[in-house]
């Protein structure tokens, strides 16, 4: 198996960024987007993070990106500024190989860097027993679950949420 490594994302991933969250959109439930954006909103999203000094990241296996992880806003309110939500999505044929575990210790860190306090796990579908997984071996702590507040694929899906400090967490004023 050709070495992972990992890196920040640049606008020359877009392409491979697009594909794989597209095969997320239409046949997982990571994501309840129910239509797959296009490589133009995806260059939007990336610049808008990285502008604001978001971590994007990127996995990459010799030449090909095959997953990648950012940290955004938890919510458009200033009192929220020290907190991020995690989102991280690895090539559908390289699940369960521990790329969005590594993924997830390098974001938690690069986030860390920039003076982020709190990440949140905001888990698509109570069945992502995968994701819920990692992030719980690397500190999250479950926090709640939303029962069935998203429909997809003709069920009803829960959202958990799980939590983890940074740095100092909440033990010093930001």
């Amino acid at each position: 198996m050709t070495p992972l490594s990992i890196r920040p994302a640049a606008a020359a991933d877009v392409a491979a960024i697009t594909r794989i969250y597209a095969h997320a959109v239409l046949h997982g439930t990571a994501s309840f987007e129910t239509e797959p954006p296009d490589e133009t909103e995806m260059a939007r999203r990336l610049d808008a993070l990285l502008a604001k000094r978001y971590p994007y990241i990127v996995a990459q296996m010799g030449a090909v990106v095959v997953g990648y992880a950012y940290a955004g806003p938890y919510r458009d309110r200033r009192a929220y500024d020290w907190c991020v939500e995690d989102s991280i999505y690895v090539a559908p044929e390289l699940h369960r190989r521990g790329i969005g575990r590594q993924l997830l210790t390098h974001l938690i860190a690069a986030a860390e860097l920039v003076g982020f306090r709190q990440m949140l796990g905001v888990i698509g579908d109570s069945a992502n027993t995968g994701s819920i997984g990692v992030h719980a071996a690397l500190g999250f702590r479950h926090i709640g679950t939303f029962q069935s507040i998203g429909f997809k694929y003709g069920r009803w899906l829960d959202t958990v949420l799980m939590q983890r400090a940074l740095g100092s967490g909440a033990g010093t004023p930001p």
